[in-house]
């Protein structure tokens, strides 16, 4: 039996953005398949920035090479724009409105994400019904400029409490060479932005990250 997209992503350890701070127009489908083939088992498309039309065009290329991988594409911030290009989810900011708003336009089915940034967020994002949450940033990161890290001394609780219930993935400032550090303080899944986009092998980083949280959700 085939999975559904809940249960995939419910399955995933490794959740990889493919953001245009960080790649190319001209190499989003590439980048996008070496992720997949090293074994991210979500996408999201970030363009922050960028004018609605493209946002579109790049919802389209992105969510092609995902469909035809058979991984969950996800956009961030542009429920409309994921409706559009019949994605399986869209993500959300703390400022980006409930999550009653974000259903009416995608409805019932479509995978909603909100970024959490404290443990009351976190457990108000599981209230509120949300399918899973970002959880960080864990360290200052590039791809949130100012905002500090929040470190890792709540990733057991929130793990314990909300992920009981929905997957939470660790995100901000994580790469190979804290992964370790970040799973033994408790994270279970994770979000690597920049230290995947701008490796020299994508596929092999992608991979040896995996390989690091294998068996975590078994």
């Amino acid at each position: 039996m085939s999975q559904t997209v809940r249960e995939k992503l419910a399955a995933a350890t490794l959740y990889g953005i493919v953001d245009l701070g960080y790649v190319n127009e001209d190499s989003l489908e590439l980048r996008t398949q070496q992720l997949i083939d090293g074994g991210a088992g979500v996408i999201q498309l970030r363009a922050k920035g960028c004018e609605l039309d493209k946002i579109l065009k790049f919802s389209q290329l992105v969510g092609s090479v995902c469909r035809q991988a058979g991984v969950p594409f996800i956009v961030n911030d542009f429920a409309d724009i994921a409706k559009q290009v019949s994605a399986d989810g869209v993500h959300i900011g703390q400022d980006d409105g409930t999550l009653a708003a974000v259903r009416e336009i995608v409805g019932g089915e479509m995978i909603v994400g909100r970024s959490t940034h404290s443990p009351e967020q976190a457990a108000g994002a599981l209230a509120e019904g949300f399918d899973y949450i970002g959880f960080g940033p864990l360290f200052p990161t590039p791809t949130k400029k100012g905002r500090p890290g929040i470190g890792m001394e709540n990733i057991v609780g929130v793990q314990q409490s909300v992920g009981a219930e929905i997957p939470v993935f660790c995100i901000g400032g994580i790469v190979p060479s804290n992964l370790a550090e970040v799973i033994d303080a408790g994270a279970r899944r994770v979000v690597i932005v920049s230290a995947l986009l701008t490796a020299e092998d994508v596929v092999g980083t992608t991979r040896a990250c995996v390989d690091q949280l294998k068996d975590l959700n078994s």
